[in-house]
């Protein structure tokens, strides 16, 4: 079993950067791709500073869940603390999307619901997402959209707000 994912990780406090990079560094011979940093305004309506943010792909014998688990501890190790929904954090690691042996898994569970269900929302997850794979596509309620046409239908200023900063973490 191969398991594919697409990971979205932000930070906007302590080293933005130097947590963004340890996600690519503990992803290690599991990466695909990885995208430029980004400054993104934050989500949500909570007044805070932006956020610095990647998307990555990458490809193992993880499960999903094990990839979820995976996004956690790297949350943990940065000292992640969960005390505001959609507020300032150290690290956050998303699982956007995943496919198991070429099969997207779509899932409900409380804890692991895939594909993200804001994932189609957010400029900060599918810009970045773009800039590694143009041709990507993300499952929806309205069944698969190409991540170009979910980019187009979102507010252009949301879109422009998505600035990339430089081409690593």
């Amino acid at each position: 079993m191969t398991t594919r994912v697409v990971l979205s990780a932000g930070s906007n406090i302590g080293d933005s950067r130097g947590h963004l990079q340890a996600v690519v560094d503990a992803v290690g011979a599991d990466l695909i791709a990885a995208s430029a940093v980004y400054s993104t305004p934050p989500w949500g309506g909570v007044d805070q500073d932006d956020f610095a943010n990647i998307t990555l792909i990458a490809e193992g014998s993880r499960t999903p869940r094990q990839w979820l688990e995976f996004c956690w501890e790297l949350e943990r190790v940065a000292d992640r603390v969960r005390n505001e929904r959609w507020g300032p954090r150290t690290l956050d690691v998303d699982v956007v999307a995943a496919e198991t042996d070429g099969e997207p898994v779509i899932s409900d569970d409380d804890e692991l619901t895939l594909p993200h269900p804001r994932a189609s929302q957010r400029a900060f997850v599918l810009v970045p997402w773009l800039e590694i794979d143009p041709d990507a596509t993300l499952w929806t309620a309205s069944g698969e959209q190409s991540v170009v046409e979910l980019v187009a239908a979102l507010d252009a200023d949301d879109v422009a707000a998505v600035r990339r900063l430089e081409a690593t973490p």
